[in-house]
């Protein structure tokens, strides 16, 4: 194994050790905001306020797309992934209207 292969190889360890843990923190972020986000339908339900809230939903999607620019991610990704997320959690809230 050459040097620059041994380098090229260290590098990608490096990396991907990088990418685990970046992985581990989205799983964990994204399982504290779905505590939240039962937490609202549970609110919701319990006085009789709709599912989703279509006003906020966008200025979220507003908002991200913003912060999406500003950390040099591509804004319709995180769109796409925020939208995801969104029906996810409507799913949760209509389950707790019924």
């Amino acid at each position: 194994m050459t040097d620059d292969t041994a380098r090229a190889a260290a590098l990608l360890r490096d990396h991907r050790a990088s990418i685990d843990r970046l992985d581990a923190i989205l799983v964990y972020t994204l399982g504290e905001r779905f505590k939240h986000t039962q937490a609202v339908g549970k609110l919701k339900a319990e006085h009789d306020l709709p599912p989703s809230d279509p006003a906020r939903e966008a200025a979220q999607i507003a908002r991200l797309e913003d912060l999406a620019r500003q950390a040099d991610l591509d804004p319709e990704f995180a769109k796409a992934f925020l939208k995801f997320i969104i029906s996810e959690v409507i799913k949760h809230h209509e389950k707790h209207q019924s």
